[in-house]
């Protein structure tokens, strides 16, 4: 059986991480009221204390380091490919002069 994940808005989130903060109680306490799990609390006020006003891109937007480590992984690749083509070539026309 496959597990569903849920996913909470960047507004819930936000929210969430400052009852934790401006509340007064326990952030376990805070995360049962929500319905959701100390953990992801954690995680969004660590999030939100890096990235700021970035965090939470949501599905499909990303950091403008994150965008850049993926076209540079995608350009990356295109070279490997390149040279791995170039590699057998010179393999293929080497052995026609033998």
């Amino acid at each position: 059986m496959q597990k569903v994940q849920k996913t909470y808005t960047p507004e819930f989130k936000r929210e969430a991480v400052r009852l934790a903060q401006t509340s007064g109680k326990p952030i376990a306490q805070v995360a049962r009221e929500l319905g959701i799990s100390d953990t992801s609390i954690h995680q969004w006020r660590k999030e939100l204390a890096v990235h700021g006003s970035q965090a939470f891109p949501g599905s499909g937007h990303q950091t403008d380091q994150e965008e850049e480590v993926r076209r540079l992984k995608r350009e990356l690749e295109i070279v490997k490919q390149e040279r791995d083509i170039l590699k057998k070539a010179v393999d293929i026309f080497s052995r026609e002069r033998q």
